[in-house]
């Protein structure tokens, strides 16, 4: 009877395992990395993608992983592949998936930075603040890199921010964009559904050229995730 409970102890155990990832990094542009992470969403398991960036003065991390308990493991991932410390992170927005382990970085004397926006919905929401602040549009240099914010207006929420690293032509649109195969807008109990449309259409504008593009969710790596974002806008109701 031990032996059968046993075997079955270990089949459910093998089977959840394979159904949760834990975290997977990709090389996408040279010293840019996208990372995906897992958690589970509506009862299924559910991808949130992130990006970092490796300089000669220190790797900054764009959001955190999803699952807190990776948090750790992913410093120590980064460390072992780069034999560098992560000195600078940046939430996109105040969700979990984006702003979760802020104050994980912080007790590891890593420098946190969100825009006073989020700031102010973590702080209201009783959840961990970054120790920096700054306005949407800013540009960071770190290690001679230049790594710049834009806060193209309200959408997936109303501090939702995007990342664009020149060297790469690298975009990433975090949850404002949604991927490409991507078949609705996914989380919208804090979207700006009126005016989300507008703002994709700024990051168009800001950024033309952009050759990568990092949706916040999903496959694709794509800059028609823009246009495809805006097709489900156009198909999603607006309540008057």
């Amino acid at each position: 009877m031990k032996t059968l409970v046993f075997a079955i102890f270990c089949l459910i155990s093998t089977n959840i395992l394979a159904q949760n990832p834990k975290l997977k990094i990709t090389k996408i542009a040279p010293n840019l990395y996208k990372y995906t992470s897992y958690n589970v969403y509506k009862g299924n398991i559910t991808d949130a993608n992130a990006v970092y960036l490796v300089t000669k003065k220190g790797v900054v991390v764009i959001d955190a992983p999803w699952d807190s308990t990776q948090f750790q493991p992913f410093l120590d991932s980064i460390k072992v592949k780069h034999n560098q410390k992560v000195v600078l992170a940046i939430a996109t927005h105040s969700h979990e998936d984006r702003a979760g382990g802020l104050g994980f970085f912080k007790a590891k004397g890593i420098e946190t930075y969100a825009t006073a926006k989020t700031n102010k919905i973590l702080l209201a929401t009783k959840k961990p603040t970054a120790q920096f602040t700054f306005n949407g549009d800013t540009t960071f240099n770190i290690g001679g890199v230049n790594i710049h914010t834009y806060f193209a207006g309200e959408g997936h929420t109303k501090d939702n921010i995007t990342i664009w690293f020149e060297q790469g032509k690298l975009l990433y649109g975090g949850c404002l964009v949604k991927s490409i195969d991507s078949k609705d807008l996914g989380y919208i109990g804090e979207a700006n559904i009126k005016q989300w449309a507008q703002s994709i259409k700024n990051v168009q504008k800001k950024f033309p050229d952009a050759k990568i593009l990092i949706p916040g969710h999903g496959e694709g790596n794509k800059p028609n995730a823009l246009n495809h974002t805006l097709e489900l806008l156009s198909n999603t109701k607006v309540k008057p």
